[in-house]
């Protein structure tokens, strides 16, 4: 089944894991190069970021890829791109999960609620937003489903809108919350290092 695979390839990535500021960071390793960093809660093991990050052909470590929460602020870390910024007025689009839904949020949306449409799309496997005015326009997927192969469903679709700010709600499927809990325990199993600094040391 689909939700043991990835599960299996989980348990068999190698895994560091770091506490610190009341977050416990676990980071993973896959066969094939791949890195994935998640951080947790560590009072309600919510999850809230998952990142990864994958090597280029000539073996260089490539940027990494923010799949929940908050991007970077502009200007942290070496500067370089993050020169050149984004008007503070664009819609800005972030994840953020809870415990049941996987939940995104589209903030600088001026327009009233009743012009948003948010629908399903099963043939692209993706989430559609669009305004009735036209003024906006997004597809996403939700990389969870595909990990676990199961289909996108329209009843576990919801929206709400408040202070410009969309926020769109895909109710967890059981298959998820299951493979969620025994991915919590077998996170158990990994020693975790206490650090006060940023320091995430690889045994």
């Amino acid at each position: 089944m689909a939700v043991t695979g990835w599960l299996e390839s989980l348990r068999d990535a190698e895994k560091t894991a770091l506490l610190q500021d009341g977050r416990r960071k676990v980071h993973y390793l896959f066969p094939d190069g791949k890195e994935m960093a998640e951080e947790y809660d560590e009072k309600t093991k919510e999850l809230l970021v998952r990142k990864w990050r994958v090597k280029s052909a000539l073996g260089a470590l490539g940027q990494w890829q923010i799949e929940v929460g908050e991007p970077a602020p502009h200007g942290a870390g070496n500067l370089g791109p993050e020169l050149i910024k984004e008007s503070n007025a664009n819609p800005i689009f972030l994840r953020k999960d809870t415990k049941v839904c996987f939940q995104w949020r589209i903030r600088n949306l001026p327009y009233p609620k009743d012009v948003y449409s948010v629908s399903v799309d099963r043939k692209e496997r993706c989430v559609v937003v669009r305004t009735t005015n036209k003024k906006y326009y997004k597809k996403f997927s939700v990389p969870d489903l595909d990990r676990h192969q199961l289909p996108l469903d329209d009843s576990l679709l919801s929206f709400a809108y408040a202070n410009c700010t969309l926020i769109i709600s895909y109710q967890k499927p059981k298959e998820v919350l299951v493979a969620e809990s025994e991915l919590q325990e077998m996170l158990k199993k990994v020693k975790v290092a206490h650090s006060s600094d940023g320091d995430c040391k690889t045994q």
